[in-house]
């Protein structure tokens, strides 16, 4: 599996397949032809069915057109082979020639691929145990957890990087909560966040509790649905979870930032086992790998908090994502907002319930998260396109036929 910094990225929404991938594509081949007279560049699938509603234009663009002109062509009925978030780039000369064409595919939490087997890693391979049944083996037989596993795979430097993920999700906590009013686009949604936490604060500490998570969760998810800064935790559509659960947790606990590091640590490879042996793009395998993951990634961290064993929290991060299977990527308008908002908030505190349930028990449990995850990658596979990231289909087909 790959670094932790190549799944916890700091960036712009409201998406990181169909934004911050494109972003990055273009960027690159920007730099490999810094003098072209012009480009074109042709979206195909996911990417050209809800491109608009992601600003993938507006990212593309961005990269490209300092150099020259850029034609962007919209392919939402061709589906590339490897994958439907599939781009095709193209340079010109002055004289109108060729000068490179190629294909990458956005593939979920940002990241490239030009194909299978080539993903486009900066890190290379840093973990040698690519499940988590195995990592929790490793944990038993050692006497460590899963933190101390990633400490000896990334070396303590990892810490730095994390630390500087933590401050990123607490800074897109505390604008969401501050900011308000009408979010982006043809749906004119108003912002929750700060309404939630005002009316939160007037409760018991029961109900309070949960209404801060809902809080928290909001706010990061409307700062990425207005294009803020945010971290994919996994990915941009589902980083309301982790850090609503963390900033929550860190607030009515006290944890120390250590203790919250840790935790973001053991969320990581969750999110890196699923990444490696399935996928966390919506694109690919609908809502399920990216709100599903991050319920897991937050449950596992809770956990970890909490003083769960390795089992427990193995445990807890299953039912994160067992009972989000099969759920459908169908963005309304093509937007990261209904009902993508709304469920970042009901994620985080699924994941505070996965974590009782789990330590409630032994860690003893039938089902394996390894066996979710290949169940999660077959689900998504079943999936008709219209169910992932097409908005061509489920709760978007009313607003589709207007």
């Amino acid at each position: 599996m790959y670094s932790l910094r190549e799944l916890y990225k700091i960036g712009k929404g409201p998406s990181s397949s169909h934004t911050m991938g494109p972003h990055n594509a273009a960027r690159i081949f920007a730099e490999r032809h810094p003098d072209a007279a012009r480009f074109e560049v042709t979206l195909y699938g996911s990417l050209a069915a809800t491109g608009k509603g992601h600003m993938t234009d507006v990212a593309i663009l961005e990269a490209l057109e300092p150099i020259g002109p850029v034609k962007i062509n919209w392919e939402p009925s061709r589906f590339l082979e490897y994958h439907p978030n599939g781009m095709l780039f193209k340079a010109f000369k002055a004289d109108d020639t060729l000068e490179e064409e190629w294909t990458v595919f956005s593939i979920g939490g940002g990241a490239l691929s030009e194909g299978p087997g080539k993903e486009m890693s900066k890190s290379g391979e840093v973990y040698e145990l690519n499940t988590l049944t195995d990592i929790i083996n490793w944990c038993d037989a050692n006497g460590r957890s899963i933190w101390e596993y990633v400490e000896i795979c990334e070396g303590p430097e990892i810490w730095d990087y994390l630390q500087g993920i933590w401050e990123a999700m607490k800074a897109s906590v505390v604008r969401g909560l501050n900011n308000e009013g009408r979010l982006p686009g043809p749906l004119n949604l108003a912002r929750k966040a700060s309404k939630y936490h005002i009316k939160a604060l007037g409760y018991q500490p029961n109900l309070r509790s949960r209404g801060l998570v809902f809080a928290y969760a909001l706010a990061v998810s409307e700062e990425n649905a207005s294009g803020g800064t945010i971290v994919t935790a996994p990915t941009c559509g589902s980083s309301g979870v982790l850090p609503g659960v963390l900033y929550h947790l860190a607030n009515s606990h006290a944890f120390s930032d250590t203790k919250i590091l840790r935790a973001l640590a053991t969320a990581g490879i969750i999110g890196n086992v699923v990444k490696q042996n399935a996928s966390i793009s919506g694109a690919e395998v609908g809502c399920q790998g990216e709100v599903g993951v991050a319920c897991a990634m937050a449950s596992a961290a809770a956990c970890q908090l909490f003083g769960g064993s390795p089992y427990q929290l193995e445990y807890a991060a299953e039912m994160g994502l067992e009972h989000h299977l099969g759920m459908t990527c169908d963005p309304v308008c093509g937007l990261v907002q209904i009902p993508c908002i709304e469920r970042n908030a009901f994620a985080a505190t699924r994941a505070l319930d996965s974590n009782i349930y789990s330590t409630f028990s032994d860690g003893r449990h039938r089902i394996s998260f390894d066996h979710v995850v290949e169940v999660m990658k077959q689900t998504g596979h079943d999936l008709p396109s219209l169910y992932k990231e097409t908005s061509a289909g489920g709760l978007a087909l009313k607003y589709l036929q207007k």
